[in-house]
Formats: C-alpha cells, sequence, structure tokens
C-alpha cells in the first residue's frame, strides 16, 4: 500500500511539473550543456503559435523615424516589425518599401508592443498606428513585403500580392536558407560598383 502511494505521489510530482512547462512557468530558457564553472544556457525563439496571449509588458509609442521597409525608430528604440520581411535599402524595391512606410507613419503617433529582442540586438514589436491599421499588414498588402512564416505563423500570406515573392525574391531566398542568392547579389553589386 505504501509503494501504490509512493507511485501516485511521484506520478502527481511529474505532472504538475509538465503541465507547469507547458504553461510556460518556467524562464523560457534552456540548459544546452553543464561547464564546471557555469551553466550554458540557449534562449528559445519566439513562436507565435505557441504563445498564450499575455498582457504586453512594454509599450513604446510616439512618433517613427523609417529605417527601412520593416525597421524604425520609436524614442530611441529600434524596432523590427513583427512577421514580415522586407527588402534592404540598396536591393530591388528596397527605396520604395521604405518610402511606403515613411508615408505610412508620416506625422502619426506609432504604438509598439515588445515581443521579443531579436539576435541583432533589435526590438521585435507588433506595430499599430492610431487609428488601428497593423504597419506589418499594410506593407504586405502594398506588395513592398512579404510574410515571414517562422516568426508570423503565416499571419501574413494571405495579404501578398500575387507577384510579391517575385519581386522580392532575395527577401524570399533569405527565408528559405538560400544565402548563396543574396552572396552572388552582393558580388555582382561590388564589381559593378568598382567598374564604375
Amino acid at each position: 500500500m505504501e509503494i501504490g502511494f509512493l507511485v501516485l505521489l511521484v506520478l502527481a510530482v511529474v505532472a504538475l511539473v509538465l503541465s507547469r512547462r507547458r504553461r510556460g512557468k518556467f524562464d523560457g530558457a534552456e540548459v544546452v550543456g553543464k561547464t564546471p564553472r557555469a551553466t550554458a544556457r540557449r534562449v528559445r525563439p519566439f513562436d507565435p503559435s505557441k504563445a498564450a496571449p499575455q498582457p504586453a509588458t512594454e509599450i513604446i509609442e510616439g512618433p517613427a523615424y523609417v529605417v527601412d521597409g520593416d525597421t524604425l525608430i520609436i524614442r530611441k528604440t529600434q524596432i523590427r516589425l513583427f512577421g514580415i520581411d522586407a527588402p534592404e535599402i540598396d536591393h530591388p524595391y528596397g527605396k520604395k518599401a521604405k518610402w511606403a512606410l515613411v508615408a505610412l507613419c508620416k506625422g502619426r503617433s506609432v504604438r509598439a508592443r515588445v515581443i521579443e529582442r531579436d539576435t541583432h540586438g533589435r526590438t521585435v514589436a507588433h506595430c499599430w498606428l492610431e487609428d488601428g491599421s497593423d504597419l506589418s499588414a499594410e506593407m504586405v498588402k502594398l506588395g513592398l513585403a512579404i510574410d515571414w512564416p517562422k516568426f508570423s505563423g503565416g499571419r501574413y500570406r494571405a495579404l501578398e500580392t500575387h507577384d510579391a515573392r517575385k519581386k522580392m525574391w532575395l527577401a524570399d531566398a533569405r527565408q528559405k536558407g538560400r544565402l548563396h542568392v543574396w552572396e552572388r547579389f552582393e558580388e555582382r553589386k561590388a564589381t559593378g560598383a568598382q567598374k564604375r
């Protein structure tokens, strides 16, 4: 009888630990390996499909300075728009994407709900205009950004214009892990600049 009670107690503790882990009661980091002096930790990337709706921990609001088609600065904080990928300034459609985002934000207050910090040190945030327009969705609808399903869970894919991925072939290649396409583009750009 005591053995049965101990087995039930152990099972209850295991069930409690697993349920807390699923609900996110732990710190979001997992142990990768142990060294004699310290424990190495790796933070799991944000997965919106697994995220439970939570109250925003940080809101940044104010006028925005646009850096490029998916990056802006609000109150000295560089913010990457959530879930989309726009071309870099020196890539095809890059300047057009930047100026479209400038037109959307000009003279308006932008509200950013911080989601995470990315590997480049930027703050990733869901951004809205005063009228409730989602900036990521607006850029995709304009055909100047594409959905990045790895981060958005496919939230903006249905809003893409029919030719968006063809126009933004470098961003599409990056999403698919074909970085050699980027390298060749940069190489050609560099040799073209040297010939001038």
